[in-house]
């Protein structure tokens, strides 16, 4: 009995949703990729690491990238990035991003991502905020 108590303990154990770790590694991922994509100018790729509400939002991969381009030229073009702090909660992840502009501005980008239903992380946000000139 002990046994099958220990062997129903393993297999749950197995079974778990992702920890927060995975999820904030998953949404850094996502993020990275639609960064790439968007140096590719990739529309489709870019696109596809939105979520369903931001896609229904910008119903066409087009109506999006131009979205991007012209309301947020750092996500879109920057010299360089690097993530800051992460947070979770509630399967939630905010994931603040320091970006370099073409133009040597410093941003700060918060990221919100989810898991949908089949376990990619999507992104369902994203704000800047100006923090001045890089160094």
């Amino acid at each position: 009995m002990r046994r099958l108590i220990m062997l129903f303990a393993f297999l749950v154990a197995l079974a778990a949703p992702a920890s927060a770790g995975d999820d904030v590694t998953d949404g850094q991922q996502a993020i990275r990729s639609q960064a790439e994509a968007f140096e590719r100018d990739d529309t489709a790729a870019a696109y596809s690491y939105a979520a369903p509400s931001i896609q229904q939002m910008f119903p066409q991969a087009e109506i999006f990238m131009g979205m991007v381009r012209n309301g947020y030229p750092p996500v879109y073009r920057h010299k360089s990035f690097r993530f800051g702090e992460s947070n979770t909660v509630d399967g939630r992840i905010e994931q603040t991003v320091h970006i370099v502009d073409a133009d040597g501005m410093a941003w700060d980008a918060l990221y919100t991502l989810e898991r949908q239903p089949d376990g990619t992380m999507k992104i369902t946000g994203c704000s800047l905020k100006a923090v001045g000139q890089s160094a």
